[in-house]
């Protein structure tokens, strides 16, 4: 426990020390977001490669006091490095990625590409993949195929979840410092100190770096964080969704892991299935940037940025509550209970639109 605590500290000390130089950089050389477009809701220009820090402190946390001491086998250290590198290699690669999209851009279809390639990586080489529903909806196993499908079709939709909702100051940091909580906490639980420690590092940058990325906003993350945030995240929901039961107490042996970590990702994959559906009704790519955001629908029912995130903090602390009626519902019943959950979020925000856009039509 203690390693942990030094791992959140290290990674949070990194970020709070670094960010104030890291923004002094990027203004004298002009790595700034302009206001140039409508969808864009901030007023100055704000840096945009926060995710550098990010990225770095979390890395350097995590390797740190990345410890194999704990390991009584070769076998085990074996995986854990291996693990280990597969991590590095990829992460490398979207970090790249981003920094380019950040400083001169990169089209979907570049960014998209390398997320395929991340996600093969991840799945065919690292062996990180999802090998059954584990009880939701009756299904245990699925086929390797099967798998490696799901696998690959559950990290794109992460990621790039991830970064949709990298819109308004503090939701991406925000929702992913409660995410990465979420499961670092639950792998204290499951005695997994290591991916603990990954999951501890990365909520320790983030919070360091909401410190600056809360409104107003100092500095922005940029895709070089949020995908860096995304393909992290999605690695400990797999190994979380994965992890032997043997090794869990008798209260966590009867809580569906596909079930946390659906609810500890709500908001990014409420927000991007509703925005792909609009998008996709209306003949667009779903990749078109617009500000039909449920978080754009909030702050145009009137809410501040940081009202704003809040409600939506206050909604993924919600649904990972819902998601413990695992404990008393099968794995079927608590999916239902928390998409109920989006569902009326959902709700939420489109009647309070629906109310504020009367609210502005002047009574004739």
């Amino acid at each position: 426990m203690v390693v942990l605590i030094l791992v959140f500290i290290t990674a949070f000390a990194v970020v709070l020390y670094s960010t104030p130089a890291l923004i002094k950089v990027a203004v004298l050389k002009r790595l700034i977001d302009m206001p140039t477009e409508d969808r864009k809701i901030h007023k100055r220009a704000v840096p945009t490669i926060g995710g550098i820090i990010i990225y770095a402190a979390t890395l350097f946390s995590f390797s740190l006091w990345y410890n194999i001491d704990d390991l009584h086998d070769f076998a085990q250290i074996y995986e854990s490095v291996k693990e280990f590198k597969i991590l590095v290699a990829t992460s490398l690669v979207l970090f790249f990625v981003g920094v380019k999209d950040d400083i001169i851009g990169t089209s979907p279809v570049k960014k998209l590409f390398a997320n395929i390639l991340v996600g093969m990586i991840l799945v065919l080489m690292g062996d990180i993949r999802i090998t059954g529903l584990h009880g939701v909806f009756g299904v245990e196993s699925i086929p390797h195929w099967g798998s490696v499908f799901l696998s690959l079709f559950t990290y794109i939709v992460v990621v790039n979840a991830m970064n949709l909702i990298d819109g308004i100051d503090g939701l991406a940091a925000g929702v992913g410092f409660i995410a990465s909580s979420v499961f670092g906490t639950w792998f204290v639980f499951a005695n997994e100190y290591t991916l603990a420690s990954l999951s501890f590092s990365l909520s320790g940058a983030l919070l360091g770096f909401l410190i600056f990325n809360f409104s107003p906003a100092r500095i922005f993350m940029g895709d070089s964080g949020s995908l860096i945030i995304g393909m992290f995240i999605c690695v400990l929901s797999i190994k979380l969704i994965e992890y032997p039961l043997s090794s869990l107490d008798n209260f966590w042996v009867h809580i569906s892991k596909p079930i946390v970590v659906i609810a500890a990702l709500c908001y990014p994959l409420t927000d991007t299935l509703r925005i792909f559906i609009i998008r996709a009704s209306k003949g667009q790519s779903p990749f078109a940037a617009d500000k039909n955001h449920l978080h754009h629908r909030l702050l145009d029912c009137g809410y501040t940025h940081v009202k704003t995130v809040i409600i939506i903090y206050l909604f993924s602390f919600i649904t990972v509550g819902v998601s413990l009626l695992s404990y008393f519902l099968n794995p079927s019943l608590s999916l239902f209970a928390v998409v109920g959950c989006c569902i009326l979020f959902i709700l939420f925000v489109h009647f309070s639109y629906k109310a504020a856009q009367k609210k502005q039509v002047p009574a004739s």
